[in-house]
């Protein structure tokens, strides 16, 4: 159902609860209606979505999305879980791929984006992955949430969000690092399952993972078609044992 201003919600755990892990789950879909049937509305509609979830659970000062907030919490929980902030940042990457370019809402998106992309490019590993909860470094690391970034990562830098030498290292040791999670089975380990929300620390450090969580597979595919892109683009080298990014390729 929508709150009063459209934004979407649930009532689950709570009444008058917002996901994060719903921007995902409405505004691609938005997007490419508005495409199929010429539909301005349904640009706005995602536009605002991205506005007003941002407005109440986009935490600016470290560039990160909290997992959920309730109408009657005074405070809300901040915990910044990996995949909810995946699917935030590939909503945008999907409404950012069809939003024609002088669309209203547009740059304040690309603004919201790119903030994003540097609160988590902050919070990488050092084996290129990214924690179950962010910013809590003993949690474990997950597959599914460092795929989902390692291609938004990619993507940016093929259309020209993201300076390539900057970021193209990242990309590439997150890319490496979600490649060693492919069995030799060709499943994909290190998923969290289907997750809730919850209030208490414990809820996210403890939820199991599986090669039969599907939100690994997707994410870890979309990956890798924009990597190859990616190296077909830039000209890379190894100097005194790191990755460096030289320019594309002509």
């Amino acid at each position: 159902f929508r709150f009063p201003d459209g934004t979407f919600a649930r009532n689950r755990p709570h009444p008058n609860t917002l996901w994060i892990d719903d921007l995902y789950m409405s505004v691609p879909a938005l997007a490419q209606i508005g495409i199929l049937k010429g539909e301005k509305e349904c640009f706005d509609d995602a536009i605002n979505q991205l506005f007003q979830f941002s407005e109440r659970m986009f935490c600016r000062e470290i560039g990160l999305f909290i997992h959920g907030s309730v109408s009657d919490m005074k405070h809300h929980p901040k915990y910044f879980w990996g995949r909810a902030n995946g699917w935030a940042l590939l909503a945008m990457v999907e409404l950012l791929k069809v939003l024609p370019e002088s669309y209203e809402g547009r740059r304040e998106i690309s603004e919201i984006f790119i903030e994003h992309i540097k609160g988590l490019a902050r919070l990488q590993s050092g084996s290129g992955f990214w924690h179950q909860l962010l910013d809590r470094q003993d949690t474990y690391y997950e597959t599914s949430a460092t795929a989902i970034i390692t291609y938004a990562f990619a993507w940016a830098i093929n259309n020209g969000y993201l300076d390539a030498k900057e970021y193209g290292p990242v990309t590439i040791l997150a890319w490496n690092a979600i490649n060693s999670r492919i069995n030799s089975n060709g499943q994909i380990e290190g998923t969290c399952v289907g997750t809730g929300m919850g209030f208490d620390p414990a809820f996210y450090y403890h939820r199991p993972v599986s090669v039969f969580a599907a939100h690994g597979y997707g994410p870890l595919i979309m990956a890798g078609s924009e990597i190859i892109r990616f190296i077909g683009k830039y000209k890379t080298g190894i100097v005194e044992n790191a990755f460096q990014i030289y320019g594309k390729n002509k």
